[in-house]
């Protein structure tokens, strides 16, 4: 979410990238008393926001210039981790909390709370819970650039099909042992090769042309987009405390009941089967008719509102769990690597991402939300002006009690990797849910000792 300085590394990386302006590594360009600075980021639908503020950023500061450099997801923290190693990392780059600890405590990203004391920067004006996500030890680590919750996505006509109304969908429920309102939706979705939906007693789980629902099982130690917001609202906390725990509770029985309920999915044909799931990913499974609902984030609104698009798609509500309804909210910040040779205008670059002179630019872009609230707001106005309806994540974050924060500790990468494999096992039918999760729980928390 590799490269090296030498030279074939650093050619393969400024291939990959899509920026106009491109440089890797570290700058060290500070003739006649200007100054390059390196941006990376990820989000190709972010980049065209991102390039409009570092145009902005060097209009206001004539002796500075950002130049950007966007790699995919992977290949992003592979590349970034062996810059880091080489020592020869870029000034800036945008962080994600899975990543981040690694990061901090190993003394590579730059502390920012004395420039943030320094220029009084506001931090109640970002969405709340946001800012003290980049903290450890009274160090902060980043400034918050955006946030996002997740909501149900669905195909709208395949669902008015198999008449289900669009206002159901608003009030779902759910719990594991039946799966509430959710199941009967996904079933009543779910059309085999003879046009017989889940709720058929003819249907066959063998021959299925749609899919109700489309689960993500690639989804790490967290499951943002699906098995988390759930667990969730069944009760299940990841950890003792949060951000910087050491204990986590996988073995909680309320997240194996969570598990077992999407391997149930699989079971009655309503979901696909991992061994026979597609490379292709979920969205475009959806956009392309083969499933019905599934889990998003609001970071891929602008996937299911493209006018120009097969199908047309609506957002609802995730389902009332047994806890009421959770989503999981983050978000990213930009952060500064320790070992640059630019620290205060790094430092201007990153206050500049994180105000409104770049984040209601990055709202007008209606790609994702601003980290700011008023920034926000103009996201959801622009989105409006669209004709796109995408509240449900606004009113997520605003519902009380309605959100919980992702798990930021150390060996993030580590406990992904773990619990990932575990709950893939359970969907294989290789292991049942509450000792997979506890034989997890236990190599997760041994990596505290």
């Amino acid at each position: 979410m590799s490269s090296r300085r030498v030279r074939t590394g650093a050619a393969l990386l400024c291939l990959a990238a899509t920026a106009t302006l491109v440089s890797c590594g570290g700058s060290d360009d500070t003739a006649g008393g200007r100054t390059t600075l390196d941006y990376w980021l990820w989000d190709d639908r972010q980049l065209p926001a991102y390039q409009e503020c570092a145009d902005a950023f060097h209009k206001a500061h004539p002796d500075i210039t950002v130049k950007i450099t966007q790699t995919a997801w992977a290949q992003y923290w592979q590349n970034l981790t062996t810059q880091l190693t080489s020592g020869d990392a870029p000034d800036v780059w945008t962080d994600q909390g899975s990543y981040y600890p690694q990061f901090a405590t190993s003394n590579q990203l730059l502390d920012l709370q004395p420039y943030v004391q320094r220029d009084k920067v506001d931090l109640n004006a970002y969405q709340s819970g946001l800012a003290g996500t980049w903290v450890k030890d009274g160090k902060r680590y980043g400034l918050p650039k955006d946030w996002d919750t997740m909501a149900l996505v669905y195909n709208t006509a395949l669902l008015d099909q198999q008449g289900v109304d669009a206002a159901e969908l608003n009030d779902l429920t759910w719990n594991p042992d039946d799966g509430g309102t959710l199941e009967r939706v996904i079933a009543k979705a779910t059309v085999d090769t003879e046009g017989r939906n889940g709720l058929d007693a003819g249907f066959d789980k063998n021959h299925v042309k749609t899919y109700g629902f489309l689960p993500e099982w690639a989804d790490g130690s967290q499951g943002q987009n699906g098995w988390g917001d759930l667990a969730v609202a069944n009760g299940f906390q990841y950890l003792d405390k949060n951000p910087w725990g050491t204990h986590y509770r996988y073995d909680d029985p309320r997240l194996a009941e969570t598990i077992g309920w999407f391997k149930h999915l699989i079971d009655k044909g309503y979901a696909p089967r991992l061994d026979k799931q597609s490379t292709v990913a979920n969205s475009e499974l959806l956009t392309a008719g083969k499933g019905a609902l599934m889990v998003a984030g609001s970071w891929t609104i602008s996937t299911f509102t493209d006018p120009k698009g097969p199908h047309k798609f609506a957002f609802a509500p995730l389902p009332k769990g047994p806890m009421g309804r959770k989503s999981a909210i983050n978000g990213l910040s930009d952060a500064i690597w320790a070992g640059t040779k630019h620290k205060e205008q790094a430092w201007q670059w990153v206050k500049f991402l994180a105000s409104p002179g770049c984040q209601n630019l990055v709202a007008e872009r209606a790609v994702v939300f601003p980290a700011l609230k008023s920034a926000t707001q103009k996201a959801l106005a622009a989105h409006r002006a669209k004709g796109d309806d995408v509240h449900v994540f606004t009113d997520a974050a605003a519902a009380p009690d309605g959100t919980f924060a992702l798990p930021v500790t150390e060996h993030g990468t580590e406990i992904s990797t773990i619990v990932q494999d575990a709950i893939q096992s359970v969907m294989l039918g290789r292991a049942q849910p509450q000792a997979a999760l506890k034989a997890a729980n236990d190599k997760v928390n041994g990596l505290f000792k």
